[in-house]
């Protein structure tokens, strides 16, 4: 039977600035390592963790009536038990990572771990070097925002990266059933936390940076700092690949360790990719001057697809293997994902939820559209969320569309008629004048649907893979997917 690693392992990796131990206690094993003061009972480690809410601090008299048997945290309160062992640290959201991978034996050591952070194609890029792995028969993992996989076995996703005690209790499942690679979304919240803390990985990808998450970092340089703490940690034997097309490319790598290389689709780079024919349902790309056709469409994509061509090749795996392997790709689940109609309408639904990525998206749709087809967009924006985003949502979305549905997204505890009101004012008035408001999701869909004439496009934005509506604290079941399927059905 597996026992718990001992206080004195535990904390060996911590450089703790001060340690209290209760007598004998080095060879104490807890009966279990928590941050939640409700789960801290006999014989417990509990780790104090400043919170954007509550501070762990306060819970720690708590714990301690409970049975706690030591405590990790910022500041040991007067008056600390002789009976419990206290190692005050620095920083003990770090400490709680670096904990956790201890407990289980620091899995991401025994597994290839390749990261992707960035604004924009996290999911797609962790989860195509997931199926690019298993292609190549390997046992792989994967944690991303819409579902995070043990070889094929699903296991639900609730945050685009878990918690540290989470996710390595997920990567020691991995471990535990053999698998040999794991590919993670490393968000720009996981970063600033430090949930990511004690993870040994073997490569981290960037994407591109655009406005997003301003509601929990403030500025747009916290953001950026954040995303870059990620590659400042890498050991040198990992890999670091940005994209240098994005103007913050390059500050990925001013600080890191890592052996450094980047990607392209517009200029010359380690890994080139150029597209040589765009439709809607798939493109014929480049890839360091070999073409293959692939079963994804769009511009954004195509940094996709060089982004993880670029780290199978670092990774090691043979050039032709892998062209051979991207060719049987698909696309992830509500990235771009198209539906069509008897009569000839087409609908793209996509995660697009930041100004950025539906201006990808609706220049991938003008790019492909032939003459006469109109594009016709419904899209909203999240409550309790970066609220400077509307306007230039609605802005963008106009500014690329015949016809725009401004609707409900995830409203959470705010008004949607008040969020979209926030949207509408980026709007002139000639915008406006082809501008709709349903609040109804699922009328909005629908309109949509009746506006389209054969041959015309609709992108259904913000909510892709997600099958659920977030109204007041409730989730409510919704997919935007299952919905233009019955809207088209309704045209017959």
């Amino acid at each position: 039977m597996k026992q718990n690693p001992t206080l004195d392992t535990l904390i060996a990796g911590l450089a703790p600035l001060e340690v209290r131990l209760a007598p004998g206690a080095s060879s104490l094993r807890p009966t279990a390592l928590t941050a939640d003061s409700r789960q801290a009972g006999a014989g417990s480690l509990f780790v104090a963790v400043p919170g954007t809410k509550v501070d762990g601090h306060s819970f720690i008299p708590q714990v301690v009536a409970a049975g706690a048997a030591a405590v990790v945290c910022e500041h040991i309160p007067d008056g600390a038990s002789a009976d419990v062992s206290w190692i005050r640290v620095a920083d003990s959201s770090e400490a709680l990572g670096l904990l956790a991978s201890a407990w289980h034996g620091h899995p991401s050591r025994r597994l290839t771990l390749v990261g992707v952070t960035g604004t924009n194609g996290k999911t797609t890029i962790a989860t195509l070097l997931y199926e690019f792995a298993r292609l190549q028969g390997l046992n792989a993992g994967l944690l991303s925002t819409v579902v995070n996989r043990i070889n094929d076995t699903e296991v639900a996703a609730t945050h685009t990266t878990p918690d540290p005690l989470e996710l390595n209790a997920l990567l020691a499942r991995m471990v535990d059933e053999h698998c040999e690679f794991a590919a993670m979304e490393v968000s720009s919240h996981a970063a600033a936390q430090h949930r990511i803390a004690g993870l040994d990985f073997d490569g981290a990808i960037f994407t591109n940076l655009t406005r997003d998450h301003l509601d929990y970092h403030g500025t747009f340089a916290n953001y950026l700092k954040a995303k870059q703490s990620f590659f400042d940690g890498l050991k040198p034997e990992a890999f670091a690949l940005t994209n240098i097309d994005d103007r913050n490319g390059e500050v990925m790598l001013q600080n890191t360790r890592a052996r450094r290389s980047t990607y392209s689709v517009r200029s010359d780079a380690d890994f080139r990719g150029r597209v040589i024919e765009d439709r809607i349902d798939g493109m014929v790309l480049s890839l360091n001057g070999t073409e293959v056709d692939l079963m994804f469409a769009g511009r954004f994509n195509a940094s996709n697809l060089t982004a993880v061509y670029g780290a199978a090749r670092l990774l090691g795996f043979d050039n032709d293997a892998v062209l051979l392997a991207m060719s049987r790709l698909v696309p992830v689940a509500g990235r771009f994902q198209p539906f069509r109609s008897a009569d000839g309408v087409t609908a793209v639904v996509d995660y697009a939820h930041t100004p950025d990525a539906l201006v990808n998206v609706l220049d991938t749709i003008g790019e492909i559209r032939r003459p006469g087809q109109r594009i016709i967009t419904v899209c909203g924006c999240g409550g309790d969320r970066d609220r400077g985003k509307r306007p230039i949502m609605a802005a963008e979305a106009a500014r690329r569309s015949d016809r725009v549905i401004l609707t409900s997204d995830n409203p959470r505890t705010e008004n949607p008629s008040a969020i979209i009101d926030e949207m509408k004012a980026g709007l002139d008035a000639e915008a406006a004048a082809k501008t709709f408001s349903i609040v109804d999701r699922r009328e909005a869909i629908r309109m949509a649907s009746e506006l389209a004439a054969p041959g015309d496009i609709i992108l259904i934005a913000g909510k892709g893979h997600e099958d659920y509506q977030i109204i007041g604290t409730e989730k409510h079941h919704f997919d935007d997917r299952e919905e233009i399927t019955a809207a088209f059905a309704s045209r017959s």
